[in-house]
């Protein structure tokens, strides 16, 4: 019995060693990585801005299959500094797609010390939007704060032994693609300040034609940025729309407050900002020396769709062509004197019949039809029934495309969806804006 019960003990002695052996093994493969840290990739949708990305900086170089969509715990907080209540709300995002990358997000050849995590966005996935609609008090959007945590779930396995237990809170920094290709500047005219975001084409051997673009009414404020970010404004710089013009500047211009504040009321026909904008774009196309003066364009959406009506209606002469999209000026204040001085400028007007915002039968269906009795004959009106998402990846519960706000109809715009017979073919918006010219 004896030489058993010490039999028994050496065994247990030498699997307890053994046992110790092995943790003491494995807490020396345990790697210690250098300070983390992660970037946000944000991109600008149909619907506004949508974090799409985080690049999570590991500290140490891992194998390109070493992570998958389980790897890793990707929460947010939103928070609003301009409210009582700052936070917004706060969750964990779900992640699509995991790869072992570099540092600027690309998939790593066989190692990397970068981690993307690709994440769900859609219209109404609020926990991707780095903006906030602050209806209640200012009325604009603005850039928010979005705190994220990312935590490991699973180990990782290298060659030089184990990561875990990684916490990653450091931020260092954000990528807005499309948006960082903007500039920004500011003008003061009798006292009125602007602010603007502006794209400049590459340099080349020709002239280039000027879009302008006036923001909606949730747009205005301090930030240039913001009106070509809280909707697909910066797709006039995307590759899409420039190959119809070969190049062109972008100018965005933005209010303080709304392009409908009129000099006795809003939305009166006119405009406290109308002189001063008219003074940025005449100084913007002096100080860029190669605009063809011939192909400047104007339009805008709702608020800034009234201020592309009144610039075509005092400016007439100015601009080789205008795109108002659910613009917001009332046909009842539009005389037949200005209807006949705005039937020789090429337009083409966009909205949706089913905008609860601007009613089109009190603004741009009567606006039209006088303008087409008055012998305009480049004119032209995309009405239509909604709008809905066409990109093929949202989709209402019945599997029915995705229904946006009918006063939305500047995301047609932006996708070059309006199209129209013109001479025998069919064609698009953006086709018909690149071969106006003041010439013709």
């Amino acid at each position: 019995m004896l030489k058993k019960m010490k039999k028994r003990a050496i065994v247990t002695t030498m699997a307890a060693a053994m046992t110790l052996s092995l943790n003491t093994n494995v807490f020396a493969k345990q790697i210690n990585t250098q300070p983390t840290s992660y970037q946000t990739v944000t991109e600008i949708e149909d619907w506004g801005a949508a974090t799409t990305k985080v690049i999570v900086n590991v500290g140490k170089p891992i194998p390109k299959d070493s992570v998958t969509t389980d790897t890793f715990k990707v929460h947010v907080a939103r928070s609003d500094k301009r409210l009582k209540t700052q936070l917004l709300e706060e969750g964990d995002r779900t992640i699509t797609k995991a790869y072992v990358a570099d540092k600027d997000g690309n998939p790593a050849v066989q190692t990397g010390k970068y981690v993307v995590l690709e994440m769900k966005i859609g219209p109404d996935v609020s926990l991707g939007s780095p903006l906030n609609y602050d209806w209640a008090t200012t009325g604009f959007n603005d850039w928010i704060d979005m705190k994220y945590t990312i935590t490991q779930q699973k180990e990782i396995e290298t060659s030089a032994g184990t990561i875990s237990g990684l916490v990653v809170d450091q931020f260092a920094g954000e990528t807005r693609e499309l948006v960082d290709d903007f500039s920004t500047g500011k003008g003061a005219y009798d006292n009125v300040s602007l602010k603007y975001a502006d794209y400049s084409p590459a340099k080349d051997n020709h002239r280039n034609p000027l879009i302008i673009w006036l923001h909606g009414a949730g747009e205005g404020g301090t930030d240039p940025t913001i009106p070509i970010s809280a909707n697909k404004a910066a797709n006039f710089a995307s590759k899409d729309i420039q190959s119809y013009f070969d190049g062109a500047y972008v100018l965005a211009p933005q209010t303080p407050t709304f392009w409908m504040d009129g000099i006795n009321g809003f939305g009166d026909g006119t405009s406290k900002y109308e002189n001063a904008l008219m003074s940025l774009i005449k100084d913007y196309v002096a100080n860029h020396k190669d605009v063809d003066t011939s192909r400047i364009y104007i339009g805008g959406d709702s608020n800034g769709g009234y201020m592309t009506m009144l610039m075509a209606r005092d400016y007439t002469n100015y601009f080789a062509a205008a795109f108002p999209t659910c613009e917001a000026l009332s046909d009842k204040l539009i005389t037949d004197g200005q209807i006949q001085k705005m039937k020789d400028l090429p337009m083409w007007f966009i909205a949706a019949k089913s905008d609860p915002v601007v009613i089109t039968t009190q603004y741009v269906e009567p606006t039209y039809k006088r303008l087409v009795e008055a012998g305009a004959d480049n004119v032209h009106l995309s009405l239509f029934d909604k709008v809905v998402d066409t990109s093929g990846l949202y989709t209402k519960g019945d599997g029915t495309p995705y229904e946006y706000n009918g006063h939305w109809s500047w995301i047609y715009v932006y996708n070059n969806e309006p199209a129209a017979s013109i001479n025998g073919q069919t064609t698009t918006l953006m086709e018909w804006l690149a071969a106006q010219t003041l010439n013709k």
